[in-house]
C-alpha cells in the first residue's frame, strides 16, 4: 500500500483520483505540531533545543495518519512545495518515528508539485526526492527567531509599559513603517504655490491648455508662485502679452513592455488595489482555486500555488499564452520572441513559477458558473495578468510643446500623449498606489492637436489654482506590502499574517483602507525604538532574512545564526532589567511629546493644564495603557486620552463641548471601553454622569446639543396604544434600548435613541413579543470546515462572529469580516472548543431580570434558528461536555 499525506482534505480527494486505488491520500489539516505558547520551548544554553507539542486540535488528525501509515510500503510526503511545506513533511516524518507507526524498511519520499492537475501530480510522483534539510532548518531557524523574540521581548514590554500585549520580529518592524508614516503626517506642514493654465487656439481652430512655466525670463520652480498676489502678477503679465507663438514641437516614440505574472506579493497589491481585497482574503480565495474547483465531475486546480516569490513560468504555459494571443487578438499583439522573466528572489530553492492559470484556454467566462464572484474576480485578475505578460508593447507617441511671448519672457508648456498601438494594454493595466502628483503624469492621455514651430496661437482664458502640498499618504495594505517587499523585511507569504497580528494585538486599524496607528501601537514602536533600537532597524531585519536564505541555500548554519543573534539580542533584554517605569516615560515623552503637545504659535505653553491652570501635563502609564494628566495630581485630576484616533478624535484630547443650563461642563472623553460623554468634573465628593456613546456614533460628530440629550436619557417616547404604560427610550449597559413596563427591547443599529418615534417603537415590542425580532443574520459562508460541515459568519449583537457544529467564536477586536480567511476561522473555533467557551445556548431559557438597568439592551428571544446560531454572551461562562484532552506529545528537536 502507499500512503500519500497532503495538506488539506479538499486537495486529498483530487489527487487520490488522480493517482487510483494503490494510493490512500490523507490529509495533515496543515501543521500537525508546533512550539507551545510558554517558557523552555527554545532553549539557547542547550544549543537551542526546541520541544515540540501536538495540539489537542491536531491529536486526532495524527492518530489518523498513524492508523493509515501502520503496514504501508511507501509513504509520500506531498505537502506544499515552500518552506512551510517542506518543514510540515519533516514534522510528519519525526511524529510517525517517535510513535513507531512506520515499518522499519518504509520508503519515505518527498514529492512537489506546483499545480493540481493530472499531469503535475503524476509527475511529481514519478520525479520524488529526499526531504530538503536546508529547507528545514531554514524553517526551524526562523521559527526559533521568532519564538526568542516573542517570548523574550513580550514580558519586557507587559512590565515596563502596561497595556502592550506582544512583539515580534517582524510585526514590529511592520509597526514601526506605520507609526513614522504617522508622524510624518503630524509633523507636515502644508506649503501653498499656485499653478496658471492658459487655454489657446491654433490657427485651425482647435483648442488646448498649456501651463506657465517662465517667467521674467526665468524658470519657475514649485514654490516660485507662492502667494495669491505673485500669482495674480502672473496673470496680468500674462494678459498683457502681445501675442503667442509655438517655439517647439518634440514628438518622442516610448515603448510601455507588459508586466510579468503575478508573485505572491504583487498579487497581494493588485487585488487590494483592483478588487479592494486585503491580503488575507486574496490568499484565502487563491488557496481554494489552487485546492481544486469541481468542473463538471472533475476537480481541478484552477491556479498554480500562490505562496512564491518567483516571475518565471514555464515553456508550456508561454507556448500556451502565445497561441492564445493570436487567436484572441491578432498576430500584432504576439510579440518576436517569448518574453522570459527572470526571478528576483535571492534564494532559488524558494522561486516557484508565478502564480498563473493552470490552463490559459480556461477563461474567466468557462469557468464563471463554477465559483463564487470573489473566486471568479480573483482568477480572471490572474488570468488577464499572465496573459498580458506575454503580449506585444505598447506604443505611444508622447508630444512635448513649447509657447513663448514675442519678448521670451513668459514661457509655457504642455504635454500629452497618444496611444499608436495598445499591445498588452487592450487586456491589462496596473494600478497605481497612489494618484499621480500634478505635473505631465497627469496629462498621460491627454491628446494635443496639430501644431508647428512658430504656429501663431490666440489665447483665450488665463485661469490661476491655488495649490498646498499634501503629506504623504497612510499606508494601504497594497502600499505597505510594496514596502515591506522593497526593505526585504519578512517574506509574501507571511505579509498577510502579519497585518491581521498587528490589528488583532489593536495596534493599528483600518480606516477607509488605510492604516492607522493606535496608542497602544505607537507606545510599543516608541518604546522599542528607544530601547531595542537595533531590532526593530529595517536594515538589521533585511539582513537577517538574508541570513535565513541563505540558511535555505545552505551557505550558513542554521545554530551558528542563532548563536550570533542570541549573544546580542540577550544582553539588550539583560540591560533593561534596571529601567525604571520613569526612565520609560521620560523616553516615551521625549519621542511623542511634541506631537501631542504641539507649539500653537501664540506663545502659550502647550503642556499648561487647562483644569488648574498651574500644573504640566506629562504622559503617564495605567492599567490600561498611557494617558496624559496633570504633574499636580492628586489636588487637579485632570487627564485626557493618548493618541490620533481613528474615529476622529483629532489630538487625543478631551473635547468640551460647551456647558449646560447650570454651568456644568460638557465633554467627550475617552475611556478603557471606548467614547462616553461626562456632565460635570469628577472629584472626591461627587461622581459626574457619564453615559456611553451609542455604537456608531463618532466622537467628531456630537455637539453640544446632542451631548445634553444623550445625558437627559432616559426620555419618554409616549404612551402604548393598547397598554396606555410608558415606553421609555434610554442607553443601558448593553447599548441603547426602549422599555415597556418591565419589558426591555435593544435598538438596532437603524434606529436613534434620540428620534425614535412611537410607531416605531410599538412595532419592535411587537416583533419582539412575537419572535419576529431580529436574529443572528448570516453574512456569508466562509468555507468548509476540515472535519466537515460549512463555517457561517454572522452578524450579531456584539459583533461578528463565526459558527460551526454548535462552537460559537467571536471576530478579533478591529478585524475585517470581508477579510476573514478559512484558516483563521479555524484557528478561531479550535481556540474556543479548546476552552470549552462558545456552545451555542439553544436550550437555555433567559433568566428573569432583577435588575432593570442590567436588562437594558437584552431582550428575552426564543431558541435561535439552526441556520444561525444565537450569540454567546460576552464573558458568559459556558458550559462544556467536552472530553478531556488527550496529553500533550512532545519531542525535542537539536
Amino acid at each position: 500500500m502507499n500512503v500519500v499525506i497532503v495538506e488539506s482534505p479538499a486537495k486529498a480527494k483530487t489527487i487520490n483520483k488522480y493517482l487510483g486505488n494503490d494510493y490512500k491520500v490523507v490529509a495533515s489539516y496543515g501543521h500537525v505540531r508546533d512550539l507551545p505558547a510558554k517558557d523552555g520551548s527554545v532553549l539557547p544554553n542547550e544549543d537551542f533545543a526546541m520541544s515540540w507539542e501536538v495540539d489537542g486540535r491536531s491529536e486526532k488528525h495524527v492518530k489518523a495518519i498513524a492508523e493509515a501509515v501502520r503496514g504501508a510500503d511507501k509513504l509520500f510526503l506531498a505537502t506544499d512545495p515552500d518552506r512551510e511545506g517542506e518543514a510540515i513533511s519533516w514534522h510528519l516524518r519525526e511524529v510517525l518515528k517517535a510513535r513507531r507507526a512506520l515499518k522499519k524498511d518504509i520508503d519515505i519520499k518527498r514529492v512537489v508539485f506546483n499545480e493540481i492537475t493530472r499531469n503535475a501530480v503524476l509527475d511529481a510522483f514519478a520525479n520524488p526526492r529526499e526531504i530538503d534539510s536546508e529547507l528545514v532548518e531554514a524553517y526551524l531557524a526562523r521559527r526559533a527567531l521568532d519564538y526568542l523574540v516573542g517570548f523574550t521581548l513580550s514580558p519586557v514590554l507587559w512590565r515596563k509599559l502596561p497595556g502592550s500585549r506582544s512583539a515580534g520580529r517582524v510585526q514590529s518592524v511592520a509597526l514601526r513603517l506605520i507609526c513614522e508614516r504617522e508622524a510624518e503626517i503630524e509633523a507636515f506642514k502644508p506649503r501653498e504655490y499656485w499653478t496658471i493654465e492658459v487655454e489657446f487656439q491654433t490657427e485651425a481652430g482647435d483648442r488646448f491648455t498649456a501651463r506657465l512655466s517662465k517667467l521674467d525670463g526665468k524658470k519657475l520652480d514649485r514654490f516660485d508662485l507662492d502667494s495669491e498676489a505673485k500669482a495674480r502678477a502672473a496673470a496680468d503679465a500674462i494678459l498683457a502679452a502681445d501675442g503667442f507663438n509655438v517655439t517647439s514641437v518634440e514628438h518622442r516614440e516610448i515603448r510601455r513592455n507588459p508586466f510579468p505574472p503575478f508573485t505572491t506579493s504583487t498579487l497581494q497589491q493588485e487585488a487590494s488595489r483592483k478588487l479592494g481585497f486585503g491580503a488575507s482574503r486574496t490568499m484565502s480565495i487563491a488557496q481554494r482555486l489552487y485546492e481544486g474547483i469541481d468542473l463538471d465531475g472533475e476537480t481541478v486546480g484552477l491556479i498554480t500555488y500562490m505562496r512564491t516569490d518567483g516571475v518565471a513560468i514555464s515553456a508550456e504555459a508561454i507556448t500556451a499564452a502565445r497561441e492564445l494571443i493570436g487567436g484572441e487578438f491578432g498576430p500584432r499583439y504576439v510579440p518576436g520572441q517569448p518574453r522570459v522573466y527572470r526571478s528576483p528572489a535571492k534564494n532559488a530553492q524558494e522561486a516557484h513559477e508565478a502564480v498563473r492559470p493552470t490552463d490559459l484556454t480556461r477563461q474567466p467566462a468557462d469557468v464563471a458558473r463554477y465559483v463564487d464572484n470573489d473566486q471568479r474576480r480573483l482568477y480572471e485578475l490572474i488570468w488577464k495578468r499572465t496573459v498580458a505578460s506575454q503580449m506585444a508593447s505598447a506604443v505611444l507617441d508622447q508630444v512635448s510643446i513649447d509657447i513663448t511671448d514675442p519678448s521670451g519672457r513668459i514661457g509655457l508648456h504642455a504635454t500629452g500623449s497618444v496611444v499608436l498601438f495598445d499591445g498588452f494594454l487592450r487586456l491589462y493595466q496596473e494600478d497605481r498606489d497612489e494618484a499621480p502628483s500634478s505635473g505631465e503624469e497627469e496629462n498621460e492621455g491627454r491628446r494635443l492637436p496639430k501644431m508647428r514651430d512658430g504656429e501663431k496661437l490666440t489665447r483665450g482664458g488665463v485661469n490661476p489654482s491655488q495649490h498646498f502640498t499634501q503629506p504623504p499618504p497612510r499606508y494601504s495594505e497594497a502600499s505597505l506590502v510594496k514596502k515591506l517587499e522593497e526593505l526585504g523585511i519578512g517574506r509574501p507569504s507571511t505579509y498577510a499574517s502579519i497585518i491581521q497580528v498587528l490589528q488583532d494585538r489593536n495596534y493599528v486599524t483600518l480606516d477607509k483602507r488605510r492604516f492607522m496607528p493606535q496608542d497602544r501601537g505607537r507606545l510599543v514602536t516608541t518604546f522599542l525604538t528607544s530601547f531595542f533600537e537595533r531590532y526593530v532597524e529595517y536594515n538589521f531585519t533585511a539582513d537577517l532574512e538574508n541570513q535565513l536564505d541563505e540558511v535555505s541555500d545552505g551557505k550558513v548554519d542554521w545554530k551558528e545564526l542563532l548563536r550570533n543573534f542570541w549573544q546580542d539580542f540577550s544582553t539588550a533584554i539583560d540591560g533593561t532589567k534596571d529601567l525604571t517605569i520613569t526612565a520609560v516615560l521620560e523616553a516615551l515623552d521625549a519621542e511623542l511629546g511634541r506631537h501631542f503637545f504641539p507649539e500653537a504659535g501664540d506663545g502659550a505653553d502647550p503642556r499648561l493644564c487647562p483644569a488648574c491652570h498651574a500644573g504640566r501635563l506629562n504622559l503617564k502609564l495605567g492599567r490600561f495603557g498611557a494617558f496624559i494628566g496633570c504633574s499636580n495630581y492628586p489636588e487637579c485630576r485632570y487627564t485626557r486620552a493618548f493618541g490620533v484616533d481613528a474615529e476622529g478624535d483629532a489630538g487625543g484630547t478631551d473635547t468640551v463641548l460647551g456647558n449646560d443650563d447650570n454651568n456644568q461642563p460638557v465633554a467627550v472623553k475617552k475611556g478603557p471601553y471606548g467614547h462616553y460623554l461626562q456632565l460635570g468634573v469628577a472629584s472626591d465628593e461627587t461622581k459626574p454622569k457619564r453615559v456611553a456613546l451609542p455604537k456608531g456614533m463618532k466622537p467628531g460628530d456630537v455637539t453640544l446639543d446632542i451631548a445634553l440629550r444623550l445625558l437627559a436619557l432616559p426620555r419618554e417616547i409616549g404612551r402604548h396604544p393598547e397598554t396606555g404604560d410608558t415606553i421609555t427610550a434610554g442607553i443601558g449597559r448593553f447599548g441603547p434600548y426602549i422599555k415597556h413596563g418591565s419589558a426591555y427591547t435593544s435598538l438596532s443599529a437603524d434606529d436613534d435613541v434620540l428620534t425614535i418615534g412611537l410607531n416605531r417603537a410599538v412595532t419592535l415590542l411587537a416583533e419582539s413579543k412575537t419572535g419576529q425580532r431580529r436574529g443572528p443574520q448570516m453574512l456569508r459562508e466562509v468555507g468548509q470546515h476540515p472535519d466537515g460541515g460549512a463555517i457561517g459568519l454572522y452578524s450579531g449583537r456584539y459583533g461578528p462572529y463565526i459558527s460551526h457544529d454548535g462552537v460559537i467564536a467571536s471576530l478579533p477586536r478591529g478585524a475585517d469580516p470581508d477579510a476573514l480567511a478559512l484558516e483563521t476561522a479555524v484557528e478561531l473555533l479550535a481556540t474556543q472548543r479548546a476552552k470549552g467557551k462558545g456552545k451555542s445556548a439553544k436550550s437555555r431559557r433567559p433568566s428573569p431580570r432583577a435588575d432593570a438597568a442590567n436588562a437594558a439592551a437584552e431582550t428575552a428571544k426564543p431558541a435561535a434558528k439552526k441556520a444561525a446560531p444565537a450569540r454567546a454572551k460576552p464573558k458568559a461562562k459556558a458550559k462544556s461536555a467536552a472530553k478531556k484532552k488527550p496529553a500533550a506529545k512532545k519531542s525535542k528537536a537539536s
